[in-house]
């Protein structure tokens, strides 16, 4: 290794939400170091393990680099040999189209993965590919993750990616509700360096107050820490809304309207009761509302309020609390980004509709063009117009992430045809026919479209590739371009007699003068890096990529700054909180009983560690070392009453299934409270090719929860609050 061969670059991590500024030094194709970039105006040097652990992911021996066509059935014995791209792309296309052909468009689905948003590519092509599929059965990590924020900003802000951001740099007191950012580096809040800007807060006289049920990294480091009991939290905030309205204590911006709907609809939640449902004191729910109406604060509700049965009432009252205290769109309160290319503003995201269609078999509503995960198992399994037959998963692991995992394998191994866009064999990838891998993290271009949109400070920073792609090598953008240019040849060849299935390639160049072949190779045929560029120099004089890659970290564009009402896509530049969906989804509650659970029963809620990232990266050695993150967290009262001692193998069941997993006792949960991370379990999936991972113990989490269970307003997953019961492995009665 030669001083004189080393290289320093300046990248973005694509792995979190923080979209870190990296510094990274190569020598050839070996990454030497990887640092936090200190001059990145964003993330400011910080850095967490996962980024790391990308040098792991660029050199993994079980990453795919060219496509494999699996032979025999999923499971152990299956075996996987090289196809060529061509072939591959031929494949792929011809199926789809023959599937769509002889049972109709909605038999062909679509699942994406929360990496696709984390891909510029991915961004910018693969939606195209979606488009051109043209099916209803469209799916992705949406409805088990932030889909309750997604409709509201829809119905408050009049579009669903009209995403209020707490202004933590300036307020004087941030309330975090489900919400672990020392973790996570925030969510639907990108904040990198969340314990830097936190110890700036306190310096400053500010504090945090964290509510969640488990006394979280974030919890540990606040000022105060309220345990709630899982699937309460709406109870908590509209007793928040409650005092507010009651006291006087309302002061919303000259644009608002509802505040007299929502206090009469809020009146049956008083501190009390919320205090007998959740645990949290009555006094401590009037104290922190008389709080947050006092000088500039933020409330913000994240996982673990959106994935409960109240998911939508819990974001519509986070977001009402901070509409009537006045600290929606002021410094110091919760305030919409001015990103350098502005999706929401050009119009070039859609702001989200709900119902324009429904799932074949439940009847459940669509939002924003995508059905419920959630029933992506029952519209394979039964049969009837309309199955899916074939599936398109673009990144993501569903049996690993969305519920009852393992019945949604069950069902994909019925498919008559599934294509992975994927470089692991993993729990999901291991059902498909086809694996088309794209290019790694460090081998891509990147520019992030919808972080920025979501980022604490406005800044805009490109990310060019770290290092050239191998030769027999594609982009994600690029499978998308093939596979989509396929499926419209084959169409028009079908239409028109000129071609048949098994001809995908010969369709192609037969009618590459076709209008609809033109004009679809045009919308492909500029590169992720080319549409990045236009757009800069459309929105922002003087940016383009150039400029931003002579500027290592990007551009610093300043602090949030008051938008509204401009800033609003409601029909009429107004925000109303008389809305009729939710305000009746909380007249209902009101009039509910209170929820009850068997004596026996326990909560089970998730968490999430800083070396994980959703259902994947366990396949990094470095990222898996120390104490084990995969046990089951029990309160030392309730290990009691079980005979359990720590490192017990427990069995833990559910409505829909059971797991055996070691528990750990823990007062850092509350009694009545028992908590597993997600994204574990890699063991028990036989075929799946990844080694290291494998060795890990654990369960899947999602094996015990219900895709009958979701948040009746918005149709998203219910993933928090589920009713357990816990067992020694020899199975004694608790």
């Amino acid at each position: 290794m030669s001083d004189a061969t080393k290289q320093t670059r300046y990248i973005t991590c694509v792995l979190c939400e923080a979209s870190c500024g990296l510094e990274v030094v190569t020598d050839g194709p070996a990454v030497v170091s990887i640092r936090g970039h200190e001059a990145d105006p964003l993330s400011r040097g910080h850095i967490c393990p996962k980024a790391i652990a990308l040098q792991d992911i660029h050199t993994d021996p079980d990453r795919l680099r060219t496509p494999v066509r699996r032979v025999g059935e999923p499971g152990a014995d299956a075996t996987w040999e090289p196809i060529g791209w061509d072939e591959a792309f031929d494949l792929v296309a011809e199926k789809i189209v023959a599937t769509q052909k002889a049972h109709g468009p909605d038999a062909v689905a679509v699942y994406q993965g929360n990496p696709n948003v984390h891909s510029l590519g991915a961004l910018t092509h693969g939606v195209s590919l979606v488009r051109t599929i043209k099916s209803r059965n469209t799916f992705s990590a949406t409805s088990v993750d932030q889909l309750p924020h997604q409709l509201i900003a829809m119905l408050l802000y009049g579009h669903q990616f009209l995403l209020p951001v707490p202004d933590i740099d300036r307020t004087d007191l941030l309330v975090l509700v489900g919400n672990n950012p020392m973790a996570s580096n925030g969510s639907i809040m990108t904040v990198p360096d969340f314990a830097g800007r936190l110890r700036e807060l306190k310096a400053r006289g500010g504090r945090l107050v964290v509510i969640d049920p488990r006394r979280t990294e974030t919890a540990k480091v606040a000022d105060a820490h309220h345990f709630v009991r899982p699937g309460t939290d709406a109870y908590v905030l509209l007793a928040i809304l409650q005092v507010l309205t009651s006291e006087g204590l309302t002061a919303p911006a000259p644009y608002v309207d509802g505040l007299a709907e929502l206090s009469a609809a809020v009146a049956a939640f008083t501190p009390e009761r919320a205090e007998a449902v959740s645990g949290m004191p009555a006094n401590a729910i009037r104290d922190l509302a008389r709080d947050l109406a006092r000088g500039t604060a933020a409330i913000h509700g994240r996982m673990g309020v959106s994935t409960q049965a109240h998911g939508a009432i819990c974001q519509f009252a986070c977001q009402a609390i901070n509409i009537v205290t006045g600290n929606l769109d002021r410094p110091g309160g919760t305030m919409f980004t001015t990103p350098a290319i502005d999706l929401i503003g050009k119009k070039m995201l859609g702001k989200g509709h709900l119902g324009a269609w429904t799932s074949r078999v439940r009847g459940l509503p669509e939002f924003g063009g995508e059905l419920p995960v959630s029933v992506l198992a029952e519209e394979i399994t039964t049969d009837g117009a309309g199955q899916i037959k074939t599936l398109v998963c673009i990144a993501g692991n569903p049996v690993s992430s969305t519920p009852a995992g393992d019945a949604l394998g069950a069902a994909l191994a019925r498919l008559d045809f599934m294509v992975a866009i994927d470089f692991y064999i993993g729990e999901t990838s291991r059902y498909a026919d086809v694996i088309l891998p794209p290019t790694g993290p460090l081998e891509r271009d990147h520019y992030d479209l919808v972080f920025h949109l979501l980022a604490v400070r406005n800044t805009a920073r490109w990310s060019s590739a770290l290092f050239d792609k191998p030769d027999d090598a594609r982009h994600d953008w690029e499978i998308a371009k093939e596979i989509a240019l396929r499926i419209i040849a084959l169409r028009h060849a079908e239409d028109t007699g000129d071609g048949v299935i098994g001809a995908a390639a010969r369709a192609l160049n037969a009618v590459k003068d076709l209008p609809a072949v033109v004009e679809a190779q045009a919308r492909f045929r500029t590169s992720p890096k080319q549409q990045i560029d236009l757009a800069l120099k459309a929105f922002r004089t003087g940016l383009s990529v150039k400029s931003l890659g002579e500027t290592p970290g990007g551009v610093d564009l300043g602090p949030l700054e008051p938008r509204l009402p401009a800033r609003l896509l409601t029909d009429d530049k107004r925000i109303d909180l008389d809305q009729r969906l939710l305000l009746g989804a909380i007249a209902h509650l009101a009039a509910s009983s209170d929820p009850q659970l068997a004596p026996e029963e326990l909560l089970l809620i998730g968490r999430r560690a800083q070396r994980d990232n959703n259902s994947w990266l366990h396949n990094a050695e470095r990222l898996t070392t120390g104490r084990a993150r995969h046990r089951l967290l029990i309160h030392p009262d309730d290990a009691a009453a079980r005979d359990l001692t720590d490192g017990a193998v427990t069995k833990v069941t559910s409505a829909t299934g059971e797991i055996r997993v070691e528990c750990q006792i823990s007062d850092d949960v509350m009694p009545g409270v028992v908590c597993l991370p997600h994204g574990y379990g890699h063991a028990a999936n036989a075929g799946i090719r990844l080694r290291h991972a494998k060795t890990l113990p654990g369960a899947s989490y999602n094996d015990l929860t219900d895709p009958g269970r979701l948040d009746s307003v918005s149709g998203n997953a219910v993933l928090n609050g589920i009713p357990v019961r816990v067992f020694t492995d020899a199975g004694a009665t608790p």
